[in-house]
């Protein structure tokens, strides 16, 4: 028999040709069952839609689940296909991800769909190979999206599973390529063989979420539920993995205006956009900065805390009132922006909703009831 061959074999019959010191088979067999006693309902799941699964797993790229749920739902109802995102304005797409961050992601998805459209006849290729050559989508969401819509036999390696598998293995956390192919052979070996079928189901996509879902809810980073583990048994840690130092998180203060007017019946706020050529949140729409010096000794309308990858933003809005058509009121802080005048924009608020707002400007708004905070629905599974 062939190298091959033995290796295939020895995944059907679930022997422990990796070394990892108990079944794969057996393992599979606990979490199926745990997962589908205690999956969450989530509206991206059970879909037979591969743009739903991909717009899904871009979403949730280090955003939290509760942030993504309206969101997606909003993305769909407003883009309900690829076609429909292919001939969108990045704009309107900006809009609808405001308060998610990472605006790349939605950039990148965008000029996807346009690919997808124009050199694949609007359907997504269905093997992780081709998924690889659309724009923005990397090796953990062409697994996905493989194994999910499809159900190709691939296995998926984020966080969240990264985190079981360590302590599974009774590994510390390890950088370099050589940890990483390890924790990739493991979780390939893991993987059940075969693709979605209308009698048997699709057990390498359901097998993927299981394990990020027991990363999510069981085997978190801090104080695990291991009792409640359907694995316990098999792990050799049984608590926290030794894990790298992290690094500090930076703190920031920084101070905005908030510059209303009057006209007529509308109410308008004073926006700044960002620059086209900007390293983050190229385009998008945020409050105006202020200058330390011209905040001294003033009070601010509203004070919060927004953090950005490892930077603690502590953020001061400022306002002198609300301007008329013609009024001085508030022209002392507005002559100090640092903005130029060719970036600033006034917006009426009843139309923040459908601007491509950077996520703090969102919040600080929100905060400030000049827009409507998101509904989050979610359809809860029955007994």
């Amino acid at each position: 028999m062939k190298a091959g061959e033995k290796q295939a074999a020895a995944k059907g019959s679930g022997k422990d040709a990796a070394g990892m010191g108990f079944s794969a088979l057996g393992f599979r067999r606990r979490l199926g069952m745990w997962y589908r006693a205690n999956a969450r309902a989530l509206p991206w799941r059970g879909v037979n839609d591969p743009y739903a699964t991909w717009l899904s797993e871009i979403m949730l790229q280090q955003t939290r689940v509760a942030t993504v749920i309206d969101r997606y739902q909003e993305f769909l109802r407003r883009f309900p296909t690829i076609h429909d995102l292919a001939v969108a304005n990045e704009e309107d797409v900006l809009a609808l991800w405001s308060g998610l961050g990472y605006y790349r992601r939605a950039r990148t998805l965008l000029r996807g769909a346009q690919f997808v459209e124009r050199e694949m006849e609007g359907k997504l290729p269905r093997s992780l190979a081709k998924l690889r050559t659309l724009p923005g989508v990397g090796e953990y969401t062409a697994a996905a999206i493989a194994s999910i819509a499809f159900g190709e036999s691939v296995a998926v390696l984020d966080g969240n599973v990264e985190r079981v598998l360590l302590r599974v293995l009774g590994l510390p956390e390890q950088k370099g390529a050589k940890a990483r192919a390890r924790l990739v052979e493991v979780a390939q070996r893991l993987v059940p063989a075969g693709r979605r079928s209308a009698t048997e189901g699709n057990a390498p996509g359901n097998h993927n979420q299981a394990m990020m879902e027991l990363g999510a809810l069981i085997c978190v980073p801090r104080q695990p539920l291991c009792p409640e583990c359907p694995v316990m048994e098999m792990c050799r840690t049984q608590g926290e993995h030794a894990t790298g130092t992290r690094a500090r998180m930076q703190s920031r203060t920084v101070s905005y205006l908030l510059a209303l007017r009057k006209r007529g019946v509308a109410t308008e706020v004073l926006l700044e956009r960002r620059a086209a050529e900007a390293s983050q949140m190229a385009g998008m729409l945020e409050l105006p900065g202020l200058p330390p010096a011209a905040v001294q000794g003033r009070e601010p309308v509203l004070r919060l805390r927004h953090a950005i990858t490892n930077t603690n933003y502590y953020v001061q809005v400022f306002s002198e009132g609300v301007l008329s058509d013609g009024g001085p009121a508030g022209a002392a802080l507005l002559e100090k922006i640092t903005a130029m005048k060719t970036d600033l924009t006034w917006v009426a608020t009843s139309k923040l909703g459908q601007q491509p707002l950077t996520g703090l400007a969102r919040k600080a708004l929100q905060r400030l009831n000049l827009m409507a905070l998101p509904r989050v629905t979610i359809e809860l599974q029955g007994d």
